[in-house]
């Protein structure tokens, strides 16, 4: 019986033995890697491989790489809205806390005490958005997407980070209508801060104007005299921006001034408003504003010269 064929034979000769070969391959792997480390030899062959291979690398890599660039990308935008809102909300709180600066040093500058003449100012703030706005031109009113389930309450102030807009007038449970300072039946008891001269800030239908109807011929204004709620009536609280002078206008026959004042702030272009809270004064409010623009008027007459 015959142990061996012709193909056995033939594969027995075709694949010799694995031993030597791997001797070979071992001592030439040992002589590269000792050459390669003592003379950096090999650096340019991979140099040259890593260079040849990169093509290869990018477009293996490319739909991974895209899924996490457009992953990160929509993450990036969203975390950047939201950063911005958060951002644009603190600016506004900010700068409606600064605007009673002003007013603070020029009570310093004459030694007074602002938490003896003041009242007081709570920190609690409510950001609100307009929803609406009246498109009858003689009727100025928005209406807000807070309401009594945020604790808003009629007769509450609204103000931007340039100053006061108005007051809420009418409670929708989660919205409010709100009046702004310039329509025809808002009055604002107001004080010039330079001299603190107090009088009432009219509403003309105008949102870029305010009327001052009340000031004797001899009063001490002049154009560019800042306006500041005075805190009387107990609805605004003291030292707020209303607006300034910008137009004096004295009549001989006439017994009181005309004269026109800007909005602090631009009420035709407000998107957002600020709700604020006053701590309570203990002083009940008036039932009208105007109520005290004919006592001003009255005190003023018996003073013209």
């Amino acid at each position: 019986m015959a142990f061996s064929t012709f193909d056995s034979d033939q594969r027995a000769f075709r694949e010799p033995n694995p031993g030597p070969r791997l001797v070979v391959i071992c001592i030439l792997s040992i002589a590269l890697m000792v050459t390669d480390n003592r003379n950096q030899t090999l650096q340019t062959v991979r140099s040259m491989l890593g260079t040849a291979v990169y093509p290869i690398r990018v477009l293996i890599d490319a739909p991974a790489t895209f899924g996490r660039w457009l992953s990160e990308s929509f993450s990036t935008r969203a975390t950047l809205l939201d950063e911005n809102l958060e951002l644009n909300e603190r600016i506004l709180v900010q700068s409606a806390r600064l605007q009673r600066l002003a007013a603070l040093e020029a009570e310093n500058a004459r030694l007074r005490a602002l938490l003896e003449s003041t009242a007081k100012i709570g920190d609690r703030v409510l950001i609100a958005e307009i929803m609406s706005v009246d498109m009858n031109p003689f009727r100025h009113r928005i209406v807000i997407n807070k309401g009594s389930s945020d604790d808003v309450y009629v007769g509450q102030a609204l103000i931007d980070a340039q100053g006061i807009i108005g007051q809420v007038t009418r409670d929708q449970v989660y919205s409010a209508e709100a009046l702004l300072i310039t329509d025809v039946d808002h009055a604002l008891p107001v004080e010039l801060l330079r001299n603190r001269l107090r009088t009432i800030a009219v509403g003309t239908g105008d949102l870029g104007r305010l009327s001052l109807p009340y000031l004797p011929r001899n009063a001490d204004v002049v154009e560019g005299d800042l306006l500041v709620t005075s805190g009387l009536g107990g609805t605004f609280p003291p030292g707020y921006p209303v607006g300034s002078v910008s137009k004096i206008t004295r009549n001989s026959g006439q017994q009181f001034l005309v004269i026109d004042a800007t909005p602090a702030a631009a009420l035709n272009r407000i998107r957002e408003v600020l709700l604020i809270w006053a701590e309570p004064t203990g002083v009940a409010p008036p039932a009208d504003a105007r109520s005290d623009a004919e006592n001003l008027s009255e005190t003023a007459t018996g003073g013209i010269d």
